[in-house]
């Protein structure tokens, strides 16, 4: 039996962490001062002095202790309306604050879920202990109307099995496009977090048409570039209500990403897990292309992928339905040691593991016999029950270290000596 050791630690979905967003309604190009857009817009510039000071007062009474910066989220809002209207003459500072208010509401981002967790080593490891490190763990943050986003927490891992997380801040920002415009060519965009948010406070929220409805189970790893510089990169599957597709989300600070769509065949796929470096020249990806089983997908470039080899199919009960992938691969002295989940009868989704040849991944040198993972009475009940599920671990010392969502609600944690999952291995 591979040994495992639970944390006492569960993150849970929590509607009070919220943030201010744009509140949509429809613009008639033909006609932009009619309809409602246009009549809010009227009202409130024929609201006298001191009506207009009373109700922004009851607004900022209502939310300006809920949000970071309020008055300038409200501004900033009013310029986009003000744009789309081309509002022009004497607006006074407070109807242009009222105009911006009418226009956002406030998103509640992790009110139905938070799960399917991948963390990687944080850029700043200054100031540790010896053995300890510092990481970055990016999570599904599930909202109102099922809408998938991107959150961070940040934490230290310390020696042995210890995991703390950082304090989350009172207030969430969610990363913005650059003042001058965000289109980088190829559909590739360009988001920044905001000045005067940390990573946990940072959230990345669907932007183009093709996310609409959702940014899925991003698989983040540090990547290594042939020249020995340093990338974060993480693969999230888009999803605009009814097709899916892959991206990447890239960056090298943490502070400005790029989104991009992943070009070639296999990008019509979910759970594209990305190698942290090149083997013999080629880049690679594990995914599953047919839905079943999971393939191994080389590439000469990182942004286009074409169909991959067989790799692993379903073998043992507790994956019998399907195999995917539940991350990148680790490289250990061994090989190459890649996370799967398997989906059993009463489509019970487990975690398992197998091992990759280091030099020729196409080879498979072992495979766990029973899940590292599975739902028990503890773990079954939430939004997906008897669901167990990871989109990326780390190794720490002698241990792997395992983030994972738990019934598509909450998220565990759980550390897993690599020798006694590597013996278990058939």
């Amino acid at each position: 039996m591979v040994e495992v050791i639970h944390t006492a630690m569960r993150l849970q979905a929590d509607a009070s962490r919220v943030v201010v967003r744009p509140f949509h309604l429809p613009i008639d190009p033909a006609n932009p001062h009619g309809g409602r857009v246009g009549r809010i817009v009227s009202e409130v510039l024929a609201f006298d002095e001191q009506q207009a000071d009373s109700v922004l007062a009851l607004i900022f009474k209502d939310f300006e202790a809920r949000h970071w910066q309020t008055r300038s989220v409200f501004n900033e809002r009013y310029g986009q309306i003000a744009k789309a209207l081309g509002l022009n003459g004497s607006i006074s500072p407070v109807q242009k604050e009222l105009i911006g208010a009418y226009f956002c509401h406030e998103y509640s981002y992790a009110a139905a879920a938070l799960m399917n967790p991948s963390i990687v080593l944080h850029p700043d490891q200054s100031g540790l202990s010896p053995g300890s490190r510092r990481v970055i763990m990016s999570l599904r943050a599930v909202g109102e109307g099922h809408i998938s986003s991107i959150a961070f927490r940040e934490g230290i891992l310390s020696p042995g099995a210890h995991f703390e997380l950082g304090p989350e801040p009172p207030f969430a920002i969610a990363a913005a496009l650059g003042r001058n415009g965000h289109d980088l060519g190829n559909e590739m965009i360009e988001i920044h977090r905001h000045e005067d948010s940390t990573i946990s406070g940072t959230l990345i929220f669907p932007i183009t048409r093709e996310q609409s409805n959702g940014l899925e189970d991003l698989r983040l790893l540090q990547f290594t570039h042939d020249d020995g510089s340093v990338e974060w990169i993480g693969t999230y599957t888009a999803y605009d209500g009814r097709t899916i597709r892959s991206e990447f989300l890239r960056t090298g600070d943490f502070r400005s990403f790029r989104m991009q769509p992943i070009r070639g065949t296999s990008a019509r796929n979910k759970g594209m897990a990305l190698f942290p470096r090149t083997v013999n020249g080629d880049y690679m990806m594990i995914g599953r292309q047919d839905g079943e089983n999971l393939f191994l997908i080389r590439s000469p470039e990182i942004d286009n992928w074409a169909e991959g080899e067989l790799l692993i199919t379903p073998k043992y009960p507790w994956e019998m339905v399907q195999i995917g992938n539940c991350g990148a691969p680790i490289e250990l002295d061994e090989g190459w040691l890649l996370l799967t989940h398997g989906v059993g009868a009463m489509r019970k989704y487990s975690i398992g593991a197998v091992l990759l040849d280091k030099d020729d991944p196409s080879k498979v040198l072992g495979r766990t016999v029973e899940p590292l993972l599975a739902p028990g009475d503890e773990d079954r009940e939430g939004y997906v029950p008897n669901v167990v599920y990871t989109c990326g671990a780390l190794r720490h010392g002698d241990m792997l270290f395992i983030p994972y969502g738990v019934a598509d609600s909450s998220v565990a944690f759980a550390f897993i000596p690599i020798d006694s999952l590597l013996a278990a291995m058939g």
